[in-house]
């Protein structure tokens, strides 16, 4: 039987009472007596005293721990909050052949955002390309805001003679990841109690993956490319929300993978590399992103909608999508449309609606994942 803690009127009730009993003819009740300032104040801190106990408890097991206490329980499972990380690439810029651009050049992204070359390059067939990478946070908290597509503006924070000062990103700026956020720590340290490693099964798959910096969603599908292979799809709902959350780069394999000329690269090689290292060395493991289906949906009755209320229904039906789409079939096969709709059915002002598209459950099928396509409202 659960302990029934007292509230603060029933503590302080409580030791007004003591009082009265202990003391024949005294009046603790009395608003300005010294026996009933003393009764509340000792009744007050008692019920800090409870409060704290009850805090203990809840750290006292990883479920309800929080704070540093939830990084303790998780490092009993060798899991450790995903640092901040940095968004690298490429950026080109045209200049005269032979002409140096040394490493540690500071260059700026169209938007001000800083970024430093690593490695020194020539200038050769009129332009030179130059890995870099995105200036950190000094706070140590975020890095997602230096990942950018191919093609982004970049310049020259220093005048190099013989090298344009404009230029561009030649690939993607992938990899860079904010710190992870308690919620995602804690989900994390609940898998790894709940699935001990097995050697490499699919959960095992699936925790690996997901001690990237900036993976929030991976699954894994055994003999997804034949016997012996195994497919490993990611999603980074976070540092690549502006690509709606898809890895961005090329399917493939580690860079240290030699039973397989396709190397991935970008989001996928990082997550690649991180698993190489525990996979088990039978495996051939590909990293891959999904591919997006889009889903499109008809309502009627809605005539009385306000934008915000559409709003709130396409926010309920990413977040079914988020939590049961998935790029495989073995743990989830599709996506009910009642979830769909009692999500909806639970936004207020949504009463009498009908939704005539989809009209049966949404299966999810292997190597894509449901996203919301087109929403008509009538």
């Amino acid at each position: 039987m659960p302990f029934a803690r007292p509230t603060l009127s029933q503590l302080q009730t409580q030791a007004l009472q003591d009082m009265a009993a202990a003391l024949q003819g005294s009046d603790p009740l009395l608003r300005f007596a010294n026996l009933n300032i003393t009764g509340v104040a000792l009744a007050n801190l008692l019920n800090l005293v409870y409060g704290y106990l009850d805090w203990i408890s809840q750290q006292a097991v990883p479920i309800t721990s929080t704070g540093e206490h939830t990084a303790m329980w998780a490092a009993l499972k060798n899991v450790f909050q995903k640092p901040a990380e940095q968004a690298i690439g490429t950026v080109s810029f045209p200049g005269a052949n032979g002409v140096d651009l040394p490493d540690g050049t500071p260059l700026t992204r169209g938007d001000g955002v800083g970024y430093t070359t690593t490695a020194d390059a020539t200038v050769s067939g009129g332009a030179v390309t130059a890995p870099a990478i995105c200036n950190a946070d000094p706070t140590g908290q975020t890095g997602a805001f230096g990942n950018c597509a191919a093609g982004t503006t970049f310049t020259l924070a220093t005048a190099i003679d013989g090298i344009q000062s404009n230029g561009t990103a030649a690939t993607a700026f992938t990899g860079g990841a904010d710190i992870e956020s308690p919620d995602s720590l804690m989900t994390r340290m609940l898998q790894a109690y709940q699935n001990p490693p097995q050697g490499g099964d699919t959960q095992d798959y699936v925790t690996w993956a997901l001690e990237v910096p900036g993976v929030t969603r991976a699954w894994c599908n055994p003999n997804g490319f034949g016997v012996g292979t195994v497919v490993v799809f990611t999603m980074f709902d976070v540092s690549e929300a502006a690509h709606g959350g898809f890895p961005q780069g090329t399917n493939g394999v580690a860079s240290g993978e030699t039973r397989s000329p396709d190397t991935a690269t970008g989001d996928q090689l990082t997550v690649a590399n991180a698993i190489f290292s525990a996979q088990p060395v039978t495996a051939l493991v590909w990293s891959c992103a999904p591919i997006a289906n889009p889903i499109n949906f008809v309502f009627t009755g809605t005539g009385g909608w306000s934008a915000a209320t559409k709003a709130a229904v396409q926010s309920a039906i990413a977040s079914v999508f988020l939590q049961y789409g998935a790029p495989v079939i073995n743990e989830i096969p599709l996506v009910d449309l009642s979830l769909i709709e009692s999500e909806i059915a639970a936004i207020s002002g949504t009463q009498g609606f009908v939704m005539t598209s989809p009209a049966a459950n949404i299966p999810n099928i292997v190597g894509q994942i449901p996203t919301i396509g087109t929403i008509n409202y009538s």
